[in-house]
């Protein structure tokens, strides 16, 4: 049987883990085996880099924190596991471990969650393959510039197509004198 202490340590992980999955927004959990030193670096920096915590933690801490905040994983939370969070960027966890899952056989997507609903691994997976935010408004921006440009190049031409038929009789006029 654990100590008060240490199971008030115990309590307090729970309780600040129950509240970072709380604040963010998307949230994924994965297999955590198998993965290169280098390959384990380079992965922890990208997801610093876009905005996303990730730590490894006891399948029984992240169950009872899970449950708190209102998601189940029970049956998931098997071997070695790591959650990523990430309070502004729904999508760049997904899309940042699927990339590692791809790449990597025994490291694995076991589910997520994202908006209040926990999502299969499917899921995870379709929201990887999501553009990014900066993408989808250069594709908005870029759909609505094109008939704005193609209306300018129709009357451009309609003015110059004016503007030869205006010079040619003043032309013809020129050489009849």
């Amino acid at each position: 049987m654990p100590s008060a202490k240490i199971l008030e340590s115990k309590k307090a992980v729970v309780a600040s883990l129950t509240e970072k999955i709380k604040a963010s927004t998307a949230g994924v959990l994965v297999t955590y085996s198998g993965i290169s030193v280098e390959d384990d670096t380079k992965m922890r920096a990208a997801l610093r880099g876009a905005g996303v915590e990730y730590k490894v933690y006891k399948n029984s801490i992240i169950d009872r924190a899970c449950l708190e905040a209102g998601y189940q994983f029970s049956d998931q939370l098997v071997g070695m596991t790591a959650l990523a969070v990430s309070e502004k960027d729904p999508v760049a966890p997904a899309k940042i471990l699927s990339e590692y899952a791809e790449k990597i056989e025994t490291f694995s997507i076991k589910g997520g969650f994202m908006d209040g609903a926990a999502i299969s691994v499917d899921e995870v997976n379709a929201i990887a393959k999501v553009p990014s935010k900066e993408t989808m408004v250069c594709k908005i921006m870029g759909s609505m510039r094109s008939p704005l440009f193609n209306l300018a190049y129709v009357l451009q031409a309609i003015i110059d197509k004016n503007a030869e038929g205006a010079e040619a009789p003043a032309a013809e006029a020129a050489d009849a004198e």
